[in-house]
């Protein structure tokens, strides 16, 4: 009898140990199982569902598109699509319900009227450069403004009136709806241009590049995210190289913020995902792998209507 009990006491006591274990694990976790992790992962007991759609700016799409296959491996209840388009487009769907997240390289007042742009609520996630390209057989590596405005108005021709090799210029250039075109045209030309006869407009950056390094005499613009590889190569601005260190102490002037705008507050998922965009997990790996620049490394702040300040 005392053996039968002695055995009794000990299973209910063993049991009780093992339950205090499992309450002790939950609360280490906030008390329900429930913990937020540094990848953007919700807790084990409250899992993010949902899809997302985000629309808009090439030049940002590759760090979008990469930081959006981490977050899914770990938010397998989500689903994000990331599609190109061109700012405007993006601005434009997001403004319009077509998509959660309109990326742009512009503010959003520069391509929407006051009241729809009035009802976006911007999430800036990174800097980006953008720089003059050229087809690699074009020997020339420094344009100065003027030089830039004269080819892009079609007052130069010629590769060899600035210094080049006896060679027709190519203009490649994007669509008047690209945050691209329009961020090179502001901080590089100083003024919009029109699409001249002969020159060719593609959709896409990852177009433009193939374009300028497959075409004799081609010149286009890209942002440095694409810039990986010699395919292409990138030219002086004012003798001025697209360095990270010359973009952050304002000395490199052709640079845009990259928008990921919702329109109004994100539902859960899409805030998670915005979240995790600007981590430092992304903004120490992904931001700076992929060519762009954390806005916390810039020693200069830029407003919609580009003026500057420390």
């Amino acid at each position: 009898m005392k053996k039968s009990m002695l055995l009794i006491l000990t299973v209910v006591l063993t049991l009780t140990l093992a339950a205090c274990g499992q309450n002790n694990k939950a609360e280490s976790n906030g008390g329900n199982g429930t913990t937020t992790a540094g990848n953007g992962e919700k807790a084990a007991g409250s899992k993010l569902s949902g899809s997302i759609l985000a629309v808009g700016s090439s030049a940002l799409q590759p760090l979008v598109d990469q930081v959006s296959k981490k977050f899914m491996d770990t938010n397998p209840g989500v689903s994000i699509q990331v599609q190109g388009g061109g700012s405007g487009t993006g601005l434009t769907q997001v403004s319009g319900g077509q998509a959660d997240i309109g990326n742009s390289d512009v503010f959003a007042e520069e391509k929407l009227d006051a009241g729809p742009a009035g009802e976006l609520k911007d999430h800036q996630v990174a800097v980006v450069a953008m720089a003059a390209v050229v087809n690699p057989d074009i020997t020339i590596d420094n344009l100065t403004k003027d030089q830039l405005v004269s080819i892009f108005t079609g007052k130069v021709k010629n590769w060899k009136e600035v210094g080049g090799p006896d060679q027709a210029i190519q203009i490649i250039n994007r669509p008047s709806s690209s945050g691209t075109r329009a961020t090179f045209e502001k901080y590089a030309l100083g003024a919009k241009t029109d699409d001249l006869p002969g020159s060719v407009q593609e959709e896409a950056s990852g177009t433009v590049k193939k374009m300028v390094s497959e075409t004799p005499g081609a010149i286009g613009y890209l942002a440095l995210s694409y810039l990986s590889d010699d395919k292409v190569k990138a030219l002086k601005y004012e003798g001025v190289e697209a360095t990270e260190d010359n973009v952050a102490n304002g000395t490199y002037p052709v640079w845009a913020y990259e928008h990921m705008y919702t329109k109004g507050d994100p539902n859960e998922a899409v805030k998670a995902f915005l979240d995790y965009m600007v981590s430092d997990e992304v903004q120490k790996a992904d931001v700076e792998e992929l060519g762009y620049i954390p806005v916390s490394k810039m020693q200069v702040k830029r407003d919609k209507d580009g003026n500057i300040t420390k």
